[in-house]
């Protein structure tokens, strides 16, 4: 515009051009957690589709970039720069160098126009620059402008760089390239609050159950089973209690079968295995009258000749039995049959409820024994953390932050890299605590986990594929069922829901590249040297999608706390579920004496560690997100979070009908509780 200016100089006007500045009002978010803040100086500089605004540094009276704080800040151009496309951040060491976590960045155009958001959700470290884009989720063919393509292209250029696959063990699932959690990316750690909890946790239970081993006597065995009970100190839970008292009953142990810490191995037996030679005139006294023999049977052939481990120069032990249950229409399930060793003969009896009480007892303490080797190192490593990870390594190397699966998916990865990369360094190494006091620690557990994986089948991660393959649909009290399947349904529909938002038809799925290099990444890399897993290297349908979204999501939020959550419960009474055995399994009914079973089960000092691994890992985390609550608001479109507002009201609906469904149970199954569901893989 035109304006006239008096000049005391000189006499009349001065006439000059004036051009009107754009004035961009941002909001500029700091992480909440510790250290997050910074001290260092951060530009920002506006990108869109007319140009750039000023290099701006942002820098307000007093402190700016506050742990938690959201600063505002104006930001000015020549003239107005269209649409915006990114905001380019920058961070310049000030004397020393202060990491920075941003959320994110809002911008209010000038005219008042829509507020755009800019997710971020990312560390910055060092003197460096990052782009981000407004927050509206875009497949690859939504973008055409050449700077968001090329923003897309480097994006991964510089993920796939950073997050690389590395072969652990062969025979296993694929997983990051880190050797320690020191090695992976600021992006992909726990927070300061985090990290502090678990070493703190961990070093508490064992320092407290220490001073419990050296008030009892190192290194010894038990003389009683009562003696157990000293080891129940301030670490102590209802059911673990209820456990205490219940353990030795039959009714108690089927419960488990169904609702306990491996509660998906039980099957339907529709005809008993010839190696496991049962007939009717053994069990019969176990049945109600006139009743079939309607059976489940649980098979740990699994377990048979694994390498055992030698703690402190003694040898471990372990079994590989089945174990035939009846379903009692008075008492429930109940087993009825067990036989130790896979080979029938005259030294592996089958043992029955009318045998001597200590045999008995004896011999679902081995099953028991079994199922603790089965449920931490297959149902609950192998088949949610390891699984899982395949999934978190493929999304951060193929889709870019703005694609929607991205955004679907990274709640739900959040923090599994590094519980991953510590379980690998902290559990189950050559010297880690696995070694020091379960029966399969050091190469059985590799060997264990390597047949399993052999036979992981795609099918099997899907709750309403699992349940009919495995022929258990009806058996009652079955909650563990009921309520997976609940979850399922309302993760499948949440997740179906996305995939419409953004994929109009199949042919949408077909053609997104990035997408297809996602499930070749996940079928090729992750899961390779798998000919029977049964996951296709392409994805044709948005059905097939949507599945596999919630195989991801189901796997990682319910399944992990189905497996993981209970298990301080099911263990911390250790005779329930011992995690070694110190003499072989009994060959004589006659011959079981308390002494026998005293000098079975593990020591003093291993029962400690026991209590203490599973209360650590089994407990309640201090900052865990529920299932279906987003810290992080990686989408911002109003229909986006209406797919988000309805999958929490159907949780809701979730929550409260298992809180009624148990209201008066003296044994309540809450593990599926939304509110007690994690919404990824943190411990």
């Amino acid at each position: 515009m035109i304006t006239g200016e008096f000049s005391s100089h000189h006499a009349g006007y001065v006439y000059s051009r004036v051009t009107k500045m754009a004035v961009y009002s941002i909001n500029v978010a700091t992480g909440k957690s510790e250290y997050s803040g910074t001290n260092n100086y951060i530009f920002v500089t506006l990108v869109g589709e007319e140009g750039e605004s000023e290099r701006t540094l942002l820098d307000n009276p007093g402190l700016d970039f506050c742990r938690g704080a959201v600063d505002q800040y104006k930001v000015t151009s020549p003239s107005p720069l269209g649409p915006l496309l990114l905001v380019r951040l920058e961070k310049q060491r000030y004397w020393l160098e202060d990491n920075w976590f941003c959320r994110y960045v809002t911008v209010e155009p000038p005219g008042g126009d829509k507020v755009l958001t800019f997710p971020c959700y990312r560390w910055l470290i060092g003197d460096v620059k990052v782009e981000i884009r407004e927050g509206t989720a875009k497949t690859l063919s939504g973008d055409s402008l050449p700077e968001l393509l090329a923003h897309r292209k480097t994006e991964l250029q510089q993920r796939q760089a950073t997050y690389r696959w590395l072969t652990w063990t062969p025979g296993m699932p694929r997983c990051i390239d880190a050797e320690t959690e020191a090695d992976l990316p600021q992006d992909v750690r726990f927070d300061n609050e985090k990290r502090s909890d678990f070493e703190h946790s961990l070093h508490y239970a064992l320092l407290e159950l220490s001073l419990k081993k050296l008030a009892i006597s190192f290194g010894k065995s038990w003389s009683d089973l009562d003696d157990f009970k000293r080891i129940f100190w301030k670490l102590r839970s209802p059911i673990a209690e209820y456990c205490m008292d219940h353990w030795k009953e039959d009714g108690f142990f089927g419960y488990q079968c169904l609702n306990g810490s491996n509660p998906r191995m039980i099957q339907r037996c529709k005809k008993l295995p010839e190696n496991f030679p049962v007939v009717p005139d053994m069990v019969q006294s176990s049945m109600a009258p006139r009743t079939n023999l309607d059976k489940e049977l649980k098979d740990y052939a699994i377990m048979d000749g694994v390498p055992t481990n030698t703690i402190r120069g003694k040898p471990q032990f372990i079994a590989a039995p089945l174990c035939l249950l009846y379903q009692h229409p008075d008492d429930g399930l109940i087993p009825i049959a067990i036989q130790l060793e896979q080979t029938p003969s005259l030294d592996t009896p089958i043992f029955l409820p009318r045998d001597p009480p200590l045999a008995w007892l004896l011999a679902k303490m081995w099953v028991r024994h079994s199922e603790f080797q089965v449920f931490q190192l297959l149902s609950h490593l192998l088949r949610t953390h390891l699984v899982i990870e395949v999934f978190c390594v493929a999304t951060l190397r193929q889709l870019p932050a703005v694609h929607p699966v991205y955004k679907l998916l990274a709640p739900h990865l959040r923090f599994t890299l590094e519980i991953n990369c510590r379980g690998r360094t902290q559990l189950l190494s050559p010297n880690g605590i696995f070694k020091r006091v379960v029966s399969t620690g050091g190469e059985g557990m590799v060997v264990l986990a390597q047949r399993e994986y052999k036979v992981l089948t795609y099918r099997s991660l899907q709750p309403p594929m699992d349940f009919p393959d495995r022929g258990v649909s009806q058996l009652p009290n079955y909650f563990y069922r009921e309520h997976s399947l609940m979850l399922w349904e309302a993760i499948l529909g949440f997740v179906s829901g996305v995939v419409g938002l953004y994929y109009q038809s199949d042919h949408d799925v077909q053609e997104d590249p990035e997408l297809q290099a996602w499930i070749r990444d996940i079928s090729q890399e992750g899961f390779a040297e798998l000919p029977n897993f049964g996951l296709p290297s392409t994805l044709g349908t948005r059905e097939e999608l949507s599945t596999l979204l919630s195989v991801a999501i189901f796997n990682s939020t319910a399944q992990h706390a189905a497996t993981n959550n209970g298990q301080f419960d099911w263990c911390a009474w250790v005779p329930n579920t011992p995690c070694t055995m110190r003499q072989p399994a009994p060959t004589d009914k006659d011959a079981v004496t308390m002494e026998m079973i005293m000098a079975t089960l593990p020591d003093v000092s291993q029962s400690c560690v026991q209590m203490a691994i599973t209360w650590h890992l089994g407990r309640a985390q201090p900052d865990a997100i529920p299932l279906g609550q987003y810290a992080e608001e990686h989408f911002t479109e109003g229909r986006a979070q209406e797919q988000i507002d309805s999958f929490t009201a159907k949780l809701k609906e979730i929550e409260e009908h298992i809180w009624s469904q148990n209201e008066g149970l003296e044994l309540q199954y809450l593990l599926l509780l939304p509110s007690r569901v994690e919404n990824s893989i943190t411990i």
